[in-house]
């Protein structure tokens, strides 16, 4: 053979070499990716501050009135209902503040009227939809000091727990 025809049938066959190179063998798996989101709330208060009570005079037969409010921030989807127990100080089921020696009642409500008891348990504490998001949602606590109660002067408190349920 001439060396040209060699020539031609070596860069021939590194041609067919170049255009059609050998195949890799694959195989596949898939690779599973999992999580688990807890139902979780956290919850947060202000005080019900009802200011100075005047059982004389501004307070003989006008109830004093305050707010207050309870926020809890939910995973999507938790959150049924925030209880509000009835305090440090009660009196059967009857909440009071205490100063010094003396008591001074109050009620928390659940609504602006003031006329729907905010207590715990399924009939009593505060119903609330399932979190449409994380995002924190505030409700009020109305609060109400009956009028005309013969209490000594002083500073008169107390400390209710506030329960998120989900």
């Amino acid at each position: 053979m001439k060396r040209s025809a060699r020539t031609g049938v070596v860069l021939g066959g590194l041609l067919l070499g170049l255009a059609a190179p050998a195949q890799a063998q694959t195989s596949t798996s898939n690779v599973t990716v999992s999580a688990l989101v807890g139902k979780n709330c956290s919850i947060t208060t202000t005080p019900v501050n009802f200011g100075s009570y005047d059982p004389v005079v501004a307070n003989a037969a006008t109830p004093l009135d305050g707010t207050g409010s309870v926020t809890v921030s939910c995973t999507k989807g938790a959150g049924t209902r925030i209880d509000l127990g009835l305090g440090s100080n009660p009196s059967g089921s009857t909440r009071r503040m205490q100063g010094g020696g003396d008591f001074l009642t109050y009620e928390l409500y659940r609504n602006a009227g003031r006329s729907i008891a905010w207590r715990s348990g399924p009939t009593a504490g505060q119903t609330i939809v399932a979190a449409p998001n994380k995002n924190p949602r505030t409700f009020i606590v109305y609060g109400r000091v009956p009028a005309g109660q013969d209490v000594a002067a002083g500073p008169y408190n107390d400390i209710v727990l506030a329960t998120i349920n989900f």
